[in-house]
């Protein structure tokens, strides 16, 4: 038998209904959502200041954009999708945004790549908190019928954060630059260090205005409600001691894994560090070798904790390892949703560097027009994909993932005639133009992984289905066409090599699409089956 928690299903009067107060939730989880990608992401449009000051290459600078960020974000994410599914979302919401926003203005006091690579390793732990709690939040707020508007809605902020970190950050460096000599720069900083602290400080603010949002019923919007959980902190902490290296092993041993379980753990290890040793040697060229090394020691170790955390899963929490981790539908759904965002990550990251560094465009002007115009294009493409997606359901079961593959298609010739525009002007149309198509899939994707859960999963669902958004997206995405960047010399053939990854997509879309309908039938069947006490 399960140790889940009971669920109970309620038997509403009438049909839940989202009120004037769901959509002010919704703006405000939205603003902290730009927040969270304003901050990741304006990176992408000081990478030139900062490889320049730090001495970086464009392996590093992928690395500090998407490994860096991309495995910690996703380890703790596992945590505090957990703590999301047992505690007070607001708290950890509000918690989280002021950690992340004060590690976002220690970006701005680095010296050097390692203290660099150490705060971003902050504001990926603090971010973590964001999309589980927010996801969950938003869930219980809004009917499964307005569930894909609400979410791509909610999404859209990460093209909004993004257009607001291209533009703020080239506006500040460009004025920095002008305001003062290297002489007279206030405590010495950087034109890029203080884009940093400019687009970190908002987030301590709207963090008190978090504080005081109202916390809703777990699974109202469902009728299926469950009760708090008894120990919140002790369930969260248990999950991250068994994610972590050295503790998952103690972790698993405390808790009665049997001899075979721990000799495959042990296992598992060992073939991940031959292969982080085996995938430095490979790709070691033009690059020394300790940054190979950091790259695929930090996938690695990922990967391993991964694993470990899906063991830990089986023996904890039986029904959530089974609508996940057994269930092909959702695995093969978010493997898919990883392979885009591997597309999607390294585009977002390396389009401004291209722009500045091979079409010799200026830095402000980059940032204004690809920013805001990808901004708006991007909020119209998460906008119409999520409603989409909600319409289509009513004639298929299959049609979250239907708007998935088109969002897929439609983006593959856009984004090759992007990078081989020979004018300015092609250039930026083409450049804001696909990202109303590659946005699509956003809302749908994560909907469809709350659809196959029961409601008090959502927050560990939502921490699965970004754990292959960051580890295979932006974990591997920036990096390798920094890295191929570097070996070639050719920034382009590097971008322009991303779209072989496409045509996988697809085919993992086409194999999800036949399962998925039998799975959301049956996963209270499923969950039952497995342990799960339903009242």
């Amino acid at each position: 038998m399960s140790s889940a928690p009971l669920g109970q299903i309620a038997a509403p009067s009438e049909p839940y209904r989202a009120t004037g107060y769901s959509y002010y939730v919704l703006f405000i989880l939205f603003t902290v959502y730009v927040l969270n990608y304003a901050d990741r992401n304006i990176l992408s449009i000081l990478g030139e200041d900062v490889k320049r000051d730090l001495g970086l290459s464009d392996s590093q600078l992928g690395f500090l954009y998407g490994t860096a960020f991309a495995v910690f974000y996703s380890l703790f994410g596992i945590a505090l999708g957990r703590l999301a599914d047992v505690w007070v979302r607001v708290r950890l919401l509000t918690i989280g945004l002021s950690f992340w926003s004060a590690m976002t203005l220690v970006c701005g006091l680095a010296g050097n790549f390692g203290q660099l690579a150490a705060a971003r390793v902050g504001v990926g732990i603090g971010e973590a908190s964001a999309a589980p709690a927010g996801y969950s939040m938003l869930s219980d707020y809004f009917p499964k019928k307005q569930r894909g508007m609400a979410l791509a809605f909610y999404s859209s902020g990460i093209f909004v954060g993004s257009g607001l970190a291209f533009a703020v950050g080239g506006e500040v460096v460009e004025w920095w630059s002008r305001a003062f000599t290297p002489e007279t720069r206030p405590f010495g900083l950087r034109g890029w260090q203080a884009a940093f602290f400019v687009i970190g400080f908002p987030g301590l603010v709207l963090a008190l205005v978090c504080a005081f949002l109202k916390e809703p019923v777990r699974g109202l919007s469902d009728g299926i409600t469950s009760p708090p959980h008894p120990r919140p902190f002790r369930a969260a902490f248990s999950e991250l001691f068994a994610v972590l290296p050295v503790t998952s092993f103690v972790h698993q041993k405390m808790h009665g894994a049997s001899f075979n379980s721990l000799f495959k753990n042990a296992l598992f290890a060992l073939f991940c560090a031959l292969a982080a040793a085996a995938l430095t040697w490979l790709f070691a060229g033009r690059d020394t070798v300790s940054a190979d090394a950091q790259q695929w020691t930090a996938i690695a170790i990922g990967v391993y904790c991964v694993f470990s955390w899906a063991q830990g899963l089986a023996r904890r929490d039986a029904p959530t390892f089974v609508l996940i981790w057994q269930n092909p539908a959702f695995v093969l759904s978010v493997l898919a949703i990883g392979t885009i965002a591997m597309v999607g990550y390294s585009v977002g990251f390396w389009t401004p560097i291209y722009a500045i560094r091979v079409l010799e465009l200026p830095r402000d002007e980059v940032g204004w027009v690809i920013g805001f115009g990808s901004a708006i294009t991007g909020w119209i493409g998460i906008s119409v994909g999520g409603p989409l997606a909600d319409y289509w359901c009513r004639y298929s079961p299959r049609g979250r993932l239907y708007v998935i593959m088109l969002s897929v298609v439609l983006s593959l010739p856009l984004g090759l005639a992007t990078f081989t525009a020979e004018n300015t002007a092609a250039f930026y149309t083409l450049a804001v133009a696909t990202n109303f198509s590659s946005t699509m899939w956003i809302g749908p994707a994560a909907a469809n992984c709350q659809d196959l859960v029961l409601p008090r999963m959502r927050g560990v669902a939502s921490a699965s289905y970004l754990l292959s958004t960051t580890l295979i997206g932006l974990g591997l995405g920036p990096y390798m066409v920094g890295k191929i960047s570097v070996e070639t010399g050719n920034l382009q053939s590097a971008i322009m090599l991303l779209y072989t990854v496409p045509p996988v997509t697809l085919i993992l879309l086409i194999f999800a699409a036949k399962v998925l309908p039998k799975a959301e039938q049956t996963r209270l069947e499923r969950a039952k089956a497995a342990g799960e006490v339903l009242l």
